[in-house]
């Protein structure tokens, strides 16, 4: 998200003697993306970065892939993912391609033991359940249900859960996460015709500078394998920072939806982007307004994306018997719409209350074993359910 924070203690220029009480340097570091040519932010370490002590054998954690091609309507019971103590084992990508990697997760735990690093993509975790704290070396973002967190590529984190009841969405991109282009001035500010703001985005608070010497366990991902790092310092040991490069969070519930007269299209949901896919958030609106709108979806033809719906909370009125937690994903190449009945159940109906997380990827996704281990497998004949 390019608006400029800082935190902590920093020197009045870039690149020049900065030093601790005692006369030794502070370790500056440079956190750069894309090279350099894209958000970066200056970081000020107690100690350099780079003390290993010791590295683990490495294994892979790459998604197990079950159906590679496929063309049907597909439903997955998100909340059947059993919940597990550690963090990272309870993470199961379930559509996977290219660009992006989608996982469900229900941790019981903190991390406490370790620390985590995804070296290969920025990651999105949408709170379903829960509530607690990501803490960083940039800092704090407490988050609750709802909230989007946004990761950065090579930041080292951990999260921290208030109780054991915690589900998450998490979208895992490949390329840097965006706010949408069109939405954006040519400074990067959010125009007003944004449905969402600045004063919405959760930026890290309450910098800890943690100065230890010691064992700190982190494991990094990259390109599918897990390697684990034993570093000397203790990784939050940021005295100061300042840039444009930092976690964030943005909560479904400030997103202002835009309506109008008649039905509008996907795109006015857009939250976030990615190179080649979109998030999405649908949230509680009014609906169309013309006198004869209709106010359910009409069908469409998916040609050059597949479209992903997980499913949040409230009443959806084109869809029935849906779940909390339940992911459907509609392919690109055959036509998906409301269920039967609904469409003549919209009319005159004034608002909605659903809340869901969509995404459009451009190219097809790939479901994986444990996708398939909670798939609804008579979800494509849905349709044909009370024909009238």
């Amino acid at each position: 998200m390019p608006i400029y924070h800082t935190l902590g203690t920093i020197p009045a220029k870039r690149h020049t003697v900065f030093r601790k009480p005692d006369g030794k340097l502070y370790a500056e570091e440079l956190v750069s993306t894309e090279g350099f040519s894209s958000l970066y932010s200056l970081v000020y370490h107690c100690h350099p970065p780079t003390i290993v002590k010791a590295l683990g054998e490495p294994y892979s954690v790459e998604p197990k892939i079950a159906r590679e091609k496929h063309l049907r309507h597909t439903s997955l019971i998100g909340f059947n993912i059993k919940p597990e103590d550690d963090y990272l084992k309870s993470r199961k990508a379930v559509l996977v391609n290219n660009d992006l990697h989608i996982s469900l997760a229900a941790p019981r735990k903190s991390m406490t033991d370790y620390f985590y690093k995804n070296s290969q993509a920025d990651e999105v975790i949408f709170i379903h359940e829960g509530k607690g704290t990501l803490k960083t070396g940039f800092g704090k973002i407490r988050f609750e249900y709802g909230d989007y967190l946004v990761i950065p590529r090579g930041t080292i984190y951990q999260m921290e859960f208030e109780d054991e009841k915690n589900r998450l969405f998490i979208v895992e991109s490949f390329s840097p996460i965006r706010t949408p282009k069109r939405y954006r001035n040519a400074f990067g500010q959010l125009e007003e015709h944004s449905p969402f703001c600045e004063r919405d985005i959760k930026r890290p608070q309450e910098l800890e500078t943690i100065d230890e010497i010691g064992d700190f366990k982190v494991l990094i991902k990259k390109q599918g394998i897990m390697y684990p790092y034993v570093y000397g310092t203790h990784p939050f040991d940021f005295v100061g920072w300042d840039g444009f490069h930092y976690p964030w969070a943005f909560s479904i519930h400030d997103f202002e939806p835009i309506t109008g007269r008649l039905h509008q299209p996907p795109p006015v949901h857009q939250t976030f982007e990615g190179h080649n896919f979109v998030i999405c958030s649908f949230v509680p609106r009014k609906y169309d307004y013309h006198p004869l709108s209709i106010p359910a979806p009409y069908n469409h033809s998916n040609v050059d994306s597949d479209e992903v719906l997980y499913y949040v909370d409230g009443d959806f009125m084109s869809r029935k018997s849906v779940v909390k937690g339940q992911i459907t994903l509609h392919p690109g190449g055959i036509p998906h719409g409301p269920h039967p009945g609904t469409v003549e159940k919209s009319i005159g109906k004034e608002s909605t209350e659903e809340l869901a997380v969509m995404i459009d990827p451009f190219r097809p996704l790939m479901l994986t074993e444990d996708a398939v281990a909670i798939e609804d497998e008579g979800y494509h004949k849905s349709w044909q359910e009370n024909v009238e």
